[in-house]
């Protein structure tokens, strides 16, 4: 089913591989969607896995893309999640390593929760990985519940994410 065309954000990370590669191939996919527009998207960002769970693994690549689509929450999930597939992404576990991970953020101002999918995406207001690359290209955006990205990104300590050279990443 589709819809009136929404503003969606959809957050891209990554840490096997070559992660900034792969980031880049993912813009172009998201580009390719149907009924999808990429608007633009952010820096490429490096963090720390954060969590237990986490230890010993590659550092993450990350960024934020912001698009139009007019296909449903659902069926944009379901898009997003074939991509993640095409990537060579695998769940054996809920924290394993990824080859390309693209979280649903945003969707409009929709708020639901059900299964498979949650809007907004419930551990965004707290992520310095994710708000930082959102700020850069929506600060003004708001999350439905918890205030505007430029106010959330500033209740938080965000200094372990760190914007990467685009003349580095390049190479």
């Amino acid at each position: 089913m589709s819809v009136a065309p929404v503003t969606a954000f959809v957050a891209l990370g990554a840490n096997l591989g070559n992660p900034a590669a792969q980031l880049a191939a993912a813009f172009s996919e998201l580009a390719a969607l149907p009924q999808t527009r990429l608007i633009k998207h952010s820096s490429l960002y490096r963090s720390a896995p954060v969590g237990a769970d986490y230890r010993g693994q590659p550092d993450f690549i990350n960024a934020v893309a912001q698009i139009e689509t007019a296909l449903a929450p659902h069926a944009l999930l379901d898009a997003l999640l074939a991509l993640e597939r095409a990537h060579g992404r695998t769940r054996e576990s809920r924290n394993a390593p990824r080859t390309l991970d693209l979280d649903l953020l945003l969707y409009g101002d929709l708020r639901q929760h059900e299964p498979g999918l949650t809007l907004p995406h419930p551990d965004l207001h707290e992520r310095a990985f994710v708000l930082v690359p959102l700020a850069e290209i929506a600060a003004g955006a708001k999350v439905p519940g918890h205030g505007r990205v430029a106010e959330l990104l500033n209740n938080i300590d965000a200094g372990g994410v760190v914007k990467l050279d685009p003349e580095t990443v390049a190479r």
